[in-house]
């Protein structure tokens, strides 16, 4: 007789009920498997769950199946580097590790823990040289002076140009989008950045767009931080279905009801806006410059 599943239950095991539906084989390390034993009549039972789950939201369309649990593994790319912001990239990671049969990697210059605020840190599992081609997703999150540098990076910048010829999608959150511009990959495009950087896509060849997320052929833009959700959300539903999307904002509660309305220039007003223009005048230069330099190499 199996016991009853909690929410806990469910996610941790939501994965490896899918690549068991799907019939693929059961990818956990082990360390992962010693750490968290998945015991047979648990994972029956949650197989029936997940046939049920699936048909309830394909309506027993196949090709919605296959996109909700699709037979080849999705691979999505996550682009991370020290001076980040970390929301940038954690909250889409989230929305992309509750995917079914995807591999979420996480892509350092190297291996090595990239610190992310005080005592916290990521752990890249691949590199720039040994990262997967052929991604569903490339991912480049922003931050301050640290995606400046990225700008500044040959090795980045070459590896986001070779990486956005195979990916199916090339995305950003923040001015991660500025660093996908100066590998000359906005160009043409319309896009979307934090609000304090937004008019410096010009800059790199692309048309900026005041929005939350912004779609342009394959490339998906989204604007500062707290954005990255919505931009996981838009790109769950492109891989998955719409209806996968919405149960997984159900699954998060994502429903936005801030306590002030103060997250656009707008809505902060005249005084707390120039009060953050100010203090970032000195990154929006940096960012300008390097738009500038990579300007220069487009010729």
């Amino acid at each position: 007789m199996t016991r009853s599943m909690d929410r806990r239950d469910f996610h941790r095991h939501l994965a490896a009920s899918a690549a068991a539906f799907a019939a693929l084989p059961l990818v956990r390390s082990p360390a992962a498997a010693a750490a968290e034993p998945v015991d047979g009549p648990l994972q029956d039972d949650m197989m029936v769950t997940m046939r049920r789950f699936i048909d309830d939201l394909s309506q027993g369309d196949p090709k919605i199946k296959e996109m909700i649990a699709p037979t080849k593994w999705r691979q999505i790319g996550m682009l991370a580097f020290p001076g980040m912001f970390p929301l940038d990239l954690l909250g889409p990671k989230a929305i992309f590790e509750d995917l079914l049969n995807t591999h979420v990697h996480i892509i350092g210059k190297t291996k090595a823990p990239i610190p992310t605020g005080r005592h916290a840190q990521l752990l890249p599992d691949v590199t720039l040289a040994d990262c997967p081609e052929h991604l569903d997703v490339l991912f480049v999150p922003g931050g301050g002076l640290g995606p400046v540098a990225m700008m500044r990076d040959p090795e980045v910048i070459a590896f986001l140009q070779k990486q956005a010829k195979t990916a199916r999608f090339v995305t950003s959150v923040c001015t991660g989008a500025l660093v996908l511009g100066a590998a000359g990959l906005l160009r043409g495009r319309r896009a979307t950045t934090h609000w304090v950087t937004l008019d410096i896509l010009k800059t790199l060849g692309a048309t900026p767009v005041k929005a939350r997320v912004v779609e342009d052929g394959n490339v998906i833009t989204g604007a500062g931080v707290t954005a990255g959700l919505d931009l996981a959300f838009v790109i769950a539903a492109r891989l998955t279905g719409e209806n996968y999307a919405k149960a997984e904002m159900l699954n998060t509660e994502y429903d936005p009801d801030p306590p002030f309305k103060a997250g656009s220039p707008e809505g902060a007003g005249e005084m707390v806006t120039a009060a953050m223009r100010r203090m970032y005048a000195p990154i929006t230069a940096a960012f300008q410059a390097g738009a500038v330099d990579a300007a220069k190499r487009f010729g």
